[in-house]
């Protein structure tokens, strides 16, 4: 499935916004491409302008999302160190830990099962409590036996767990058992 449970991110609506945005900076790039370079040089002062007024209004640090992220993260490849404090709103340093979080999140293992033997199966149960349940006289031992004997492999210890949890003795007392009558 492609949702991370334990941040709660949605992938397939990541990954479509990410397609989007891609795509509609795809074709704003070949828009740019086919202008006059005075018309691109008015757009870039009249954006930055624009930038820098609502820096102003905003405050604090602007929030970006995973597409905004992914889309500086391409571009920063094609501007040149020397310009990038002109140019960009984050630092190198953003776009690594931007990176570090991301590789953090994928591989947490929080959506892995829990370490330790799977649990007894509900059929299984039902059956080890049926035959505790007919044949009074037979131990967890025994019971256990008799399911490896039907293919069922499970250890003594988990027919005891089970017997002990639905009420039924365990090792129950009985002829020619120490304390049971003879």
């Amino acid at each position: 499935m492609l949702r991370d449970q334990g941040v709660g991110c949605d992938y397939r609506g990541v990954l479509l916004s990410l397609v989007y945005r891609l795509v509609r900076g795809l074709f704003g790039l070949l828009a740019v491409l086919v202008r006059s370079d005075l018309s691109k040089d008015v757009e870039l002062l009249t954006l930055r302008h624009e930038n820098q007024a609502l820096r102003r209004q905003l405050g604090g640090r602007p929030r970006w999302d995973h597409a905004d992220r992914l889309w500086l993260a391409a571009l920063s490849r094609l501007v040149h160190r020397r310009r990038w404090a002109r140019v960009f709103p984050v630092t190198p340093a953003t776009i690594l830990r931007w990176h570090r979080n991301l590789v953090a999140r994928k591989w947490t293992f929080t959506d892995r099962r829990r370490p330790g033997r799977p649990g007894t199966r509900q059929p299984v149960k039902a059956l080890i409590i049926r035959m505790a349940r007919e044949n009074p006289t037979w131990g967890h031992r025994r019971i256990q036996g008799e399911l490896a004997r039907l293919g069922y492999p499970i250890a003594a210890s988990a027919v005891w767990e089970i017997l002990h949890a639905a009420g039924i003795d365990p090792a129950p007392v009985g002829p020619g058992r120490p304390g049971g009558s003879s």
